[in-house]
């Protein structure tokens, strides 16, 4: 086994497969990824001033969600993920839509490795908190985007409020996503991981929270607090 091949745990890649069918039910286990793509498409699209024409790759795409959303903005968009049966439901829904994207099942490092600094922006959304060595793809991000190019990270810090809102009340008390879906000692605090961006040579611009309003029942975001879920965008030097 390569050294880019072992930052794969098997287990969440089994996890995804067994209910990879589920992406594109807006009401189904992906719910709260529906609800928050909307936000994440604007916030994305904000920062980069458009998306028209921009060659992104979404790293840890699954089922197609936020790539085929960019790709609707006329951006040129490459998705790869490591759990092939999410790939097949992505391109299924691309050929549906008609929306093309270009996705790959091969790894982040991998990637990097074949296409360095081709990429104008890469998000990697929801997805360090599943591997068992962020830093290699974080790493890995930098190395893919061109000098210049943004990037753009989401994941779940890592302390007490964020266990009994990511895990206890996500998972168990509202459903909102299966059990066992997040481990919380793979939670990122942001501080770590604007540690290891800076290492990889990634600057950090901003760091926004993501937040569940239960008076209007939606998702926001805020600059604010990033107590639980938050987005880190950083600007390759």
């Amino acid at each position: 086994m390569t050294e880019t091949q072992q930052n794969v745990d098997q287990t969440e890649i089994d996890k995804f497969s067994e209910i990879a069918a589920h992406w594109w039910d807006p009401q189904g286990q992906f719910k709260p990824l529906h609800a928050i793509n909307p936000l994440r498409l604007s916030f994305i699209e904000e920062k980069c001033e458009g998306l028209f024409g921009k060659r992104i790759l979404d790293v840890g795409c699954g089922g197609g969600i936020l790539a085929e959303s960019l790709a609707a903005r006329g951006a040129e968009v490459t998705g790869i993920d490591m759990a092939s049966a999410s790939l097949e439901i992505a391109q299924l829904h691309s050929l549906e839509t008609g929306v093309k994207v270009d996705y790959r099942c091969v790894s982040v490092e991998t990637l990097a490795a074949e296409q360095p600094e081709s990429f104008d922006v890469v998000t990697c959304m929801e997805m360090l908190e599943h591997v068992p060595d962020p830093a290699s793809v974080i790493s890995a991000c930098a190395k893919l985007v061109k000098p210049g190019g943004k990037v753009f990270f989401s994941t779940l810090n890592r302390n007490l409020k964020a266990y009994l809102m990511g895990i206890v009340a996500a998972e168990y008390v509202l459903q909102w996503v299966p059990k066992g879906t997040h481990q919380y000692q793979r939670f990122l605090k942001p501080s770590e991981l604007i540690k290891i961006a800076d290492q990889a040579g990634l600057f950090t611009r901003s760091a926004t929270g993501l937040h569940f309003d239960p008076f209007n029942q939606a998702f926001v975001l805020s600059d604010r607090n990033v107590d639980v879920n938050y987005i880190l965008q950083c600007e390759k030097s």
